[in-house]
């Protein structure tokens, strides 16, 4: 295979071409990103409700596979905050939490996903990304980070009898207040202490891994002191040794398919929307190229490693990523070499885990809540852009309040309504002329000529059956009560890139109205598609060919030339 079709092949292009002088900067990095990613994974398992190790194993076989398969050079794939919260919640009530057949429902999750995403590749539907809008996302994350941040205050307190659930936060809160003075003093100290560690490290330096740190200190103490016998509650024995492939043991049946393909279908677009966000923004800042479809397959075969090595799915992690271009990593050698560290503590190291205080845990997950309130997007959002704050606000409401896969329904639905709310009522302008012959765009409501008996409307927008309406109703308006009454009624359509058959309808209407009350009804600059549209729809047969324009310099020479007698055509 020539070097150029090794280039073109769909294998390694977040690592090719490999620059020797970079290679220990992005091993250097390799080993910053473990330093956070483990603490994080172990915790996100938290949100999932699968056992500790399965966080281990979500940055081993699913990270090395994305790696490998994927396009981007930097994006971080691993365990992830959201896609746990969607996966807890739609497991509700088909097995107890961390339970074996819990897990085999989350590792048949992680396969439906990779289907699904394979399927999106097949069809070529990585443009999807583009229809969950950034505000929607910030409002769905701020919802996901305050359900996972309350769902850890029992774990926080050490209160007892207390099951982290993300279903009923508000009845979790009430709860957590009625038990409040049975709160575990040596669990309190445990997490204050974490929580210190944690933010005086960032103070100092975000490079500085202060939940490892964290959780390497507390794992000494508990020990040492043997927390447990004082009503810690630990993590307990972590099986060593690498995953072991196969399916997930569980019986399968259509009703099970039915109930969960909308579960997978949820994280599919959070997987989807959240990886394509993170790759795009980190391709377009180092000036590279980054193809959505591949990375489609790639987050597809990480997503099926992760059901065939008893895990829960994968997706592309913004923290993480950020995190690794903090440090230096331009690669995907970084995951690589976090993967050969992971390896190693999956081989050797897991004892120790047995003695860590679930608290650190909770800690960790509390402050990964608390980092997906976006306080700051927010109010951005809502100084500059009124109607989208109100977006996202509900948004993160109905994630809270709801639940997280009825939060990534109504994200696509309130995304879909606000990007075809401009569409729906578009702002129309009117073009004039000044004395000094400048053309300038008024609004329709100031009711201006272009030249006495000709106005030229300029529609902003695609023609399609929700704005013909709008359509119909300034053109009424403009020739209702004009003075002086109108002789051409000139359609700009500049802005026009597609016209449905609604609204071909609605030009015709508009058409036979203007003809009858004497008004010639012409077109200016009709993009070459669109006039192959209006042929189509016999509009330029009714039109006629000469009632087409390519400028308005056009238009307004040929109505100074036929405009019917006793209209003046000097403004």
């Amino acid at each position: 295979m020539s070097p150029h079709k090794l280039r073109d092949f769909p294998f390694m292009q977040g690592i090719r071409p490999i620059s020797r002088s970079r290679v220990p900067a992005d091993i250097i990095a390799g080993f910053s990103l473990v330093a956070m990613a483990i603490p994080q994974a172990l915790g996100y398992t938290k949100i999932a409700g699968t056992p500790v190790i399965t966080g281990l194993y979500a940055i081993l076989i699913p990270t090395a596979l994305f790696a490998l398969f994927g396009s981007s050079r930097h994006l971080a794939v691993g365990a992830d905050s959201a896609t746990a919260a969607v996966l807890a919640s739609g497991l509700i009530g088909l097995a107890a939490r961390g339970s074996p057949e819990y897990l085999a429902y989350a590792s048949l999750m992680a396969l439906m996903a990779a289907g699904i995403l394979f399927l999106a590749r097949l069809l070529k539907l990585g443009f999807m990304a583009d229809f969950l809008s950034r505000t929607v996302l910030i409002g769905f994350l701020t919802g996901v980070g305050f359900q996972v941040a309350v769902a850890e205050i029992p774990d926080i307190l050490g209160l007892p009898g207390r099951v982290t659930r993300l279903d009923n936060p508000i009845q979790g809160l009430v709860l957590d207040v009625l038990q409040i003075t049975h709160t575990n003093l040596y669990t309190l100290a445990v997490s204050i202490g974490v929580l210190a560690i944690i933010s005086c490290t960032r103070r100092i330096s975000k490079r500085i891994p202060g939940a490892l740190i964290a959780v390497i200190g507390a794992i000494a103490v508990s020990a040492l002191f043997n927390l447990s016998s004082q009503g810690v509650s630990v993590v307990g024995t972590v099986p060593s040794g690498l995953p072991k492939i196969g399916l997930p043991n569980i019986p399968l049946s259509l009703g099970l398919f039915e109930q969960l393909v909308p579960i997978a279908v949820s994280i599919f677009i959070v997987i989807l929307a959240q990886s394509a966000a993170t790759s795009r923004a980190f391709a377009t800042r180092y000036n590279e190229r980054v193809d959505e479809n591949v990375d489609l397959v790639g987050l597809g075969i990480a997503n099926l490693g992760a059901g065939l090595t008893g895990t829960f799915m994968v997706n592309g992690s913004p923290t993480e990523t950020a995190m690794v271009d903090s440090v230096g990593g331009r690669s995907q050698l970084v995951q690589l070499t976090s993967v050969c560290v992971v390896a190693v503590v999956l081989l050797f190291m897991t004892g120790p885990l047995a003695f860590l205080p679930t608290a650190v845990l909770a800690v960790v997950v509390f402050l990964i809540g608390k980092s997906l309130i976006d306080v700051k997007q927010m109010r951005e959002i809502f100084v500059q852009r009124r109607s989208e704050f109100y977006v996202a606000a509900i948004t993160a409401a109905i994630v809270f309040f709801v639940g997280v896969e009825q939060g990534i329904l109504s994200a696509i639905f309130l995304s879909l309504i606000d990007h075809t709310r401009g569409g729906y009522k578009p702002k129309n302008e009117l073009l004039s002329i000044d004395p000094n012959g400048h053309k300038l765009p008024v609004p329709v409501a100031s009711r201006i000529q272009y030249l006495p008996g000709l106005i030229i409307y300029r529609f902003n927008h695609s023609m399609y059956y929700a704005n013909m309406n709008l359509f119909s109703q300034e053109v009424l308006d403009l020739i209702n009560g004009a003075n002086p009454p109108v002789s051409w009624f000139c359609l700009d359509a500049t802005a026009v890139d597609d016209v449905d058959f609604s609204a071909a309808a609605t030009l015709r209407e508009t058409y036979a109205t203007l003809k009858q009350r004497g008004i010639r009804f012409v077109f200016v600059a009709v993009e070459q598609t669109v006039r192959a549209e209006l042929d189509r729809y016999s509009i330029t047969k009714l039109i006629g060919e000469d009632g087409f324009y390519r400028g308005v310099h056009e238009v307004e020479s040929a109505y100074k030339q036929t405009a019917r007698p006793g209209v003046p055509t000097q403004a």
